[in-house]
């Protein structure tokens, strides 16, 4: 009796040889009869490693629904499976942002690049030498943007060369205008263009003019003063000795000295030497009263013994 209970287990056990499977977990192993699937990295796992962060999964960031924010303006920033949100974060902070610092980052990168699907814009421009366009860093070299030469000729033009092409351009637009309308404006006119260029040359040159006959007048104003201390300082030196001349000259830089002193406040320094000068002055002044003293008394000896 105990054999055929023994037969008949070990044939229910051989009948379902298939039933189940491992798990995927590698210190794991264990042969579950009801395996899940996990639904991001779709591999077996039993009931202990089923979820993401039991075995680790590596493609559970496909089921990360999380929603980044704007760091300026606090705007929740859609985001698609797979794709990293400091990307998205960046491009929105670039084009979409109405923050100030983004507004105003904005107005200083304003030299977008012409590449068809670039969005990209730097702080200064940079220009194609053979079409004349501007680009980003990215593809700022002919083979980058697929160069077609200026207006798209094949050939490079030169800053003079297109700076004429687009002054015919501009001088033939209101010639055709006039021919189609018949009136006779169409005939070549002898007036200069105005343009931009041509009136900031204008108010140069008024300005230099000006400057010139500010500089020619301060010159002629100067040459006047100066004749006219010159001639009253020959005037005082007439009647005078060359002691007394020069006493009267220090007298009048010292008053200078004073005037300019009650404009502007002197240092200690200063006030020493102008005491010195002062002093010096003083000396001088009284050696040439002694001087004439010396020489009166002389003359009146002389005219008494004459007498």
């Amino acid at each position: 009796m105990r054999m055929r209970q023994r037969s008949s287990a070990h044939f229910k056990m051989a009948e379902f040889p298939d039933l189940g499977a491992h798990c995927s977990e590698t210190f794991c192993k264990q042969l579950d009869f009801l395996p899940m699937k996990c639904d991001c990295c779709e591999k077996i796992f039993c009931k202990d490693h089923i979820l993401y962060r039991q075995h680790k999964c590596e493609s559970s960031y496909k089921k990360d629904v999380q929603v980044p924010v704007c760091p300026l303006c606090n705007a929740p920033i859609p985001v698609k499976r797979g794709e990293l949100p400091d990307i998205r974060v960046g491009e929105h902070i670039d084009r979409d942002c109405k923050s100030d610092q983004a507004e105003q980052r904005r107005k200083i990168y304003t030299n977008r690049c012409n590449v068809k699907g670039c969005k990209q814009k730097e702080l200064i421009p940079v220009v194609c030498d053979s079409c004349r366009k501007n680009f980003c860093l990215k593809h700022r070299h002919t083979t980058d943007h697929k160069c077609k030469g200026y207006q798209g000729a094949g050939r490079a033009v030169s800053n003079a060369g297109a700076a004429a092409i687009l002054r015919n351009k501009g001088s033939n637009k209101p010639s055709s205008a006039a021919r189609s309308s018949g009136t006779a404006a169409s005939r070549p006119s002898n007036k200069p263009q105005q343009t931009m260029m041509a009136f900031t040359g204008r108010e140069l040159d008024r300005e230099r003019r000006e400057r010139e006959a500010q500089q020619r007048l301060q010159q002629t104003g100067g040459r006047q003063q100066t004749r006219a201390n010159v001639g009253a300082a020959q005037a005082l030196q007439a009647g005078l000795s060359e002691d007394e001349a020069m006493a009267l000259a220090l007298q009048q830089s010292l008053a200078e000295e004073q005037s300019k002193g009650q404009q502007k406040p002197m240092t200690q320094q200063e006030q020493d030497d102008l005491a010195l000068a002062q002093a010096l002055a003083a000396s001088e002044q009284e050696a040439l009263s002694q001087q004439q003293r010396g020489r009166q008394g002389n003359q009146d000896k002389s005219s008494c013994a004459v007498s």
